[in-house]
């Protein structure tokens, strides 16, 4: 099994749809948050507590569960057994709200939480203090270097079919979103021209003051020329989770698969062109998806990252995390 970074869209939850495995097989990922019960109210924790917890202002409950829980692909799993009637509550699977779901198949210990149910991506969470890790022959995981970073994410599409926004789009969006916000310090800011202004440009706008821009958003990263910005939209590592080394000052970071997408898919609808396509010229077989609507970020991902950036305790921040619980 080789590590990769937490999903922004791990926590995503999505319509009464069955959505598909959240990681790939033969790969893992570490969630450093306290999740699954029991959960205790705001009221009962406090802002002291909380804060020390990582949370920044008020939600309705706070995870008291296992952290570092690793998920996995549910099929890489082996010698396991559902525990019954662990999930009553769910819809058309298992969502986890009632802790652990599997237990270990010679001892009978609880041991992981498979989550599968219509809202949510289909993964198995285990309990880090039921595992250990074990050594096995053959070859060492290899990290990627920046420089190889298009070529093994190439980035994935915006649109999906049958041309909704990606899921994966709106929830790594949303997280840059609260990291973008925090960095521009009340003022307003200019995003790039294209796909990059249609997926931050409304949130912005509707969340910092009208006037002259003070502040600009560009992308900047491995491949793409030297960059000058208030603020530099990188790639966060697929792997590692690490923000590509800037030097900035403000830096907002991006899943590396949707940076990889912005910085280097061009968005322009080409024409069709009459009789035989010259060698040079691209071809457009099939032409790319269209959205239905206009771009939204997931805003239930948008507001657990920014309770989570000490920043949102600012009066200006604050009403904007405020505002958003009503979205």
């Amino acid at each position: 099994m080789s590590r990769v970074e937490l999903p922004d869209h791990a926590r995503q939850s999505w319509g009464a749809r069955k959505l598909p495995s959240l990681l790939e097989p033969g790969t893992y990922a570490v969630d450093p948050k306290p999740s699954f019960p029991p959960y205790r109210l705001w009221d009962e924790v406090g802002a002291e507590e909380a804060e020390a917890r990582g949370v920044y202002a008020p939600v309705y409950s706070l995870p008291y569960g296992p952290s570092g829980r690793i998920g996995v692909a549910p099929g890489d799993l082996r010698g396991t057994v559902h525990i019954l009637r662990r999930d009553d509550n769910a819809c058309c699977g298992l969502s986890g709200s009632a802790g652990p779901n599997l237990a270990c198949a010679e001892c009978g210990r609880a041991v992981a939480t498979l989550v599968d149910d219509c809202y949510r991506w289909y993964v198995a969470w285990l309990d880090p203090d039921a595992v250990r890790p074990v050594s096995v022959s053959g070859p060492a995981c290899r990290v990627i270097g920046w420089e190889s970073l298009l070529e093994e994410y190439p980035g994935i599409p915006p649109v999906a079919e049958p041309g909704w926004w990606s899921l994966e789009w709106r929830a790594a969006v949303a997280v840059s979103l609260a990291h973008l916000l925090a960095a521009s310090g009340g003022k307003p800011v200019v995003v790039p021209d294209g796909l990059a202004g249609q997926v931050f440009g409304g949130a912005l706008d509707r969340m910092l003051p009208a006037g002259p821009p003070e502040r600009r958003l560009v992308l900047a990263g491995p491949g793409l020329a030297a960059a000058s910005g208030d603020v530099l939209l990188v790639p966060r590592h697929p792997q590692t989770g690490r923000v590509w080394p800037s030097g900035a000052e403000a830096v907002v970071p991006l899943a590396a698969e949707v940076w990889t997408y912005l910085a280097f898919h061009d968005d322009r609808r080409l024409l069709p062109a009459a009789n035989r396509i010259p060698a040079d010229v691209r071809r457009d077989d099939p032409p790319p998806l269209l959205p239905y609507d206009r771009f939204s970020p997931d805003w239930q991902v948008f507001r657990d990252t920014l309770v989570r950036l000490p920043a949102v305790r600012r009066s200006w921040l604050r009403a904007i995390y405020d505002r958003a619980a009503a979205l």
